[in-house]
């Protein structure tokens, strides 16, 4: 229940639409408002980053809903605040639930003020089911085709497997959802364990923090990214595996661990950083070799890793803008807005290419399964 705000007439009893800081102050330090910690510090930072000597009273109003306000934004850019109470690495007592909050707030989150905010904010609802509900439907996916064809490994050699309504086969470019189901699909089950485990370890955290709607649009913004690059790059070739999406979400958070190095609390982050670009490089350079040193007799081009590199394009772009924004809208932000303009006009691009650019071009696609 959100506690109650009191009266505009109370504290501004001229109607100015503006509260006297003497007013707000007492306010806080009397604890007429039941709020938590949190919520206590941003109340003092608006009374410590104001110079007018009065505080408005929407931004009392948005905080108690549970808003981040832009006069806190800007105590803490122009440091004026000071957190009074100890940071979350020393607090004891918490339960297992809490302190694996504490854990993903120092995974992902720069500032302290920031983890402190999502430790006391975060609820279990909504929970982060869109990457756990990928991740399962990709396994379920990868062990149906896996018990029907009898192979684990090199799948895409089969002819039944790349028969699949869900792959992405340029023969088959007019039916739509092929560039987004091909998610589903994956080459054996090294690539499925990679991508899996990714997913789970990175996109998890990052969806408790940033919530679904956005951790889901990145995923999905490099999954189609990913299949329409193939359709302008690597013509012939079809797609399999959420690489996508996966590398969309690795890039955006190694990227913003990168900008905010000196900000980031997560432990043996450099050698997890190397670690982490190994791997991703290592995927890359198994999907080279497939595509173009098939070690086994094939009836087609072998699936393109196009895909890997336009979704870590998304991550940087997109997806760091994203992580960087929490708490924040990014309706209001000019650097959004050119992004999404730019995904739209790349999209528009690759949609006229589709039509018109197989048949003016002469490209000679392998006959679809």
């Amino acid at each position: 229940m959100e506690p109650c705000v009191p009266r505009e007439c109370e504290l501004d009893p001229d109607n100015t639409g503006f509260i006297a800081v003497e007013n707000f102050t007492s306010l806080v330090e009397h604890h007429e408002l039941q709020l938590d910690p949190s919520k206590l510090d941003m109340l003092l930072a608006l009374v410590q980053s104001n110079e007018e000597g009065q505080v408005c009273y929407q931004e009392l109003i948005e905080l108690m809903s549970s808003k981040r306000s832009s006069s806190f934004r800007r105590a803490i850019a122009n440091g004026r605040r000071t957190l009074q109470r100890e940071i979350l690495l020393d607090e004891t007592g918490l339960g297992l639930y809490k302190r694996f909050v504490r854990y993903v707030a120092y995974e992902i989150l720069p500032c302290e003020t920031d983890r402190r905010w999502y430790f006391h904010q975060n609820r279990l609802c909504p929970p982060p089911v869109f990457i756990a509900i990928v991740t399962i439907v990709q396994i379920i996916v990868f062990m149906c085709y896996g018990i029907m064809l009898n192979k684990w490994v090199l799948q895409t050699y089969q002819p039944d497997f790349m028969k699949s309504p869900l792959v992405y086969h340029p023969g088959h470019r007019a039916q739509v959802w092929r560039f987004f189901s091909y998610m589903f699909m994956h080459v054996g089950l090294e690539q499925l364990g990679f991508n899996a485990l990714l997913q789970l370890m990175i996109g998890v955290p990052l969806e408790m923090v940033h919530g679904i709607l956005r951790i889901s649009l990145l995923y999905m913004a490099g999954v189609l990214a990913g299949s329409l690059t193939v359709s302008i790059t690597d013509m012939r070739a079809p797609v399999v595996g959420g690489s996508g999406g996966v590398y969309a979400l690795c890039s955006a958070h190694l990227a913003n661990v990168v900008m905010n190095w000196a900000g980031m609390r997560c432990p043996y982050k450099l050698l997890r950083m190397i670690l982490a670009l190994v791997c991703m490089s290592s995927e890359v350079g198994r999907a080279v070799w497939l595509r173009f040193s098939p070690p086994l007799p094939s009836s087609g081009p072998q699936p393109s890793f196009m895909a890997h590199l336009s979704g870590a394009v998304v991550g940087i772009s997109m997806g760091l803008l994203i992580l960087r924004s929490y708490e924040e809208s990014l309706q209001k932000q000019c650097s959004w807005w050119v992004i999404v303009f730019s995904f739209i006009t790349f999209l528009l691009f690759a949609i006229f290419w589709n039509i018109f650019a197989y048949e003016l071009l002469g490209v000679q696609i392998p006959p679809p399964p």
